[in-house]
């Protein structure tokens, strides 16, 4: 059918119960947010409309465009540009995170039926590139190429993070440096960049820029290797997506690479564990792990990062926008546990 079709409103607007109070002092930006992301998420073709509405719920707790608005009221005050920008990020987010399950084939994301489990490969690939496509044209509609040229590289990174992570998969003697370097790219760069961005948006000058950036790449960090963490020792009611895909890929994660560091047997016996049905190797591996201090090492890191991404805002002043971000800080390495 050749007729406008717009996303209902429960599509998207869910947002106050996957956020609770910590969004408290943005909750009105953040509404708008949601509402542009359904304008976007429309197409002319009514079959596409519940495939759309699907993909407009993955992206959890609206984080990326959170950091973008807290970013720009620490430094100043939300803007139309804040908007946009918010919504720009979130929706290269969403391609990322509907890209990562098909590479992983996850089942589950949010609670929900992942695109693929829903649909198949395709659709998923394409549901990405149509969001990275609509997450571009946007940004085009703002008064500069700032937002457009610095998502670019972003998302050019976290592709590279990504396939970095895929050309390691299965050789378990990566070191931690190298792991956090992949990690850097792959999650904490939209993380980063949102809060340079939001402060931009704002006028603040380029050492506050700085700070804000840094703050979110430490964020970005802490909140991967907690989900390193969760992918193992999480429970998939509460975590709400498939669990253990991390293993199941070979993909050597900090409790892995730090196994592999304090246990000299582990480096013979690793290729035989892979070579294992899932789960007798997924057994075999948490034998191991409960037997070493790679759950707490992974979670003690996770939470110096986040200590570093609070440490990075120290010299903002005091706001509500400033705490928030403290608090989302402490939240990344203690959801799920």
């Amino acid at each position: 059918m050749d007729t406008q079709t717009t996303l209902p409103e429960s599509a998207t607007s869910s947002f106050s119960t996957r956020t609770d109070s910590i969004y408290d002092c943005i909750v009105e930006p953040m509404h708008q947010v949601e509402r542009m992301l359904r304008d976007q998420m429309q197409s002319k073709y009514e079959d596409l409309a519940p495939l759309l509405a699907h993909g407009a719920l993955l992206g959890g707790k609206r984080l990326r465009p959170a950091l973008v608005l807290l970013s720009g009221m620490a430094t100043g005050s939300i803007t139309t540009e804040h908007i946009v920008v918010g919504t720009v990020v979130e929706m290269v987010h969403t391609a990322t995170l509907i890209h990562d399950d098909v590479l992983d084939s996850a089942q589950h994301r949010r609670h929900m039926p992942t695109v693929n489990a829903k649909w198949n490969n395709q659709t998923s690939i394409l549901l990405g590139d149509y969001l990275f496509s609509q997450a571009f044209t946007l940004s085009a509609s703002l008064g500069s190429t700032l937002a457009c040229r610095w998502i670019g590289e972003a998302a050019r990174l976290v592709c590279e993070g990504e396939l970095r992570q895929i050309m390691t998969q299965g050789l378990m003697r990566l070191g931690e440096e190298d792991y956090l370097d992949i990690i850097r790219g792959k999650t904490a760069e939209l993380c980063r960049v949102s809060c340079r961005l939001g402060a931009a948006y704002s006028n603040a000058d380029e050492t506050t820029q700085q700070t804000l950036a840094s703050y979110g790449e430490n964020l970005g960090i802490a909140f991967q290797i907690a989900d390193d963490y969760l992918d193992l020792w999480g429970s998939a009611e509460r975590v709400g997506k498939t669990l253990g895909t991390d293993l199941d890929q070979a993909k050597p994660t900090l409790p892995l690479i730090r196994l592999l560091e304090t246990d000299p047997l582990m480096e013979d016996q690793i290729e035989t564990i892979l070579s294992l049905e899932a789960d007798q190797r997924f057994q075999a591996i948490m034998q191991r792990l409960e037997r070493s201090d790679a759950k707490q090492y992974t979670l003690e890191t996770a939470r110096r990062f986040a200590t570093n991404a609070i440490d990075a805002i120290e010299s903002l002043p005091s706001s509500d926008a400033k705490q928030t971000l403290c608090d989302i800080a402490m939240f990344s390495v203690n959801r799920g546990f």
